[in-house]
């Protein structure tokens, strides 16, 4: 795995102002399960129909830190890619996303910083109803170019 080429995302050099991903996810029980079952996350507004019937929301919710999760991935598969990384994040969520809902995740660079090599990226979240779910920004570190790495680097292990 260590000798394996991986391919890199764009570096800031090649990023531009004005860049767009759209990407389109589900809100699939199966993948609500897997979170809760990795965090230990028990949390009612979650998962118990019975008890969210009773609260403003009237159903169960999805975990914001889900979205959260959908928004790290896009960055590192896509924009700017494989060995990108949040810097910072400030994001809103003024709705609740419910189960099987289809959000349409929409981001845009908004500032290259080759300086400090930072790019802002606007984010936002859209539901089947066409509300705003999610909306704010994320600093990225774009990938760096690495040293090549031989096989005789290794030769010590």
């Amino acid at each position: 795995m260590l000798l394996k080429k991986r391919k890199l995302g764009r570096k800031i050099d090649e990023m531009t102002t004005g860049e767009k991903l759209t990407l389109t996810e589900k809100m699939e029980d199966k993948d609500l399960l897997l979170y809760l079952g990795l965090t230990n996350d028990a949390n009612p507004l979650y998962i118990q129909h019975d008890y969210a019937s009773q609260t403003s929301y009237k159903k169960p919710i999805v975990p914001n830190i889900m979205l959260l999760g959908i928004i790290t991935s896009a960055v590192s598969k896509y924009l700017p890619g494989p060995g990108s990384h949040i810097l910072s994040q400030a994001i809103e969520f003024p709705r609740p996303v419910y189960h099987s809902s289809t959000v349409k995740f929409l981001f845009e660079v908004i500032e290259v910083n080759v300086e400090n090599e930072v790019i802002e990226i606007e984010v936002s979240g859209i539901n089947d109803d066409k509300e705003i779910v999610l909306k704010g920004i994320i600093n990225v570190c774009p990938p760096k170019q690495t040293v090549s790495l031989d096989g005789s680097i290794l030769d010590n292990f």
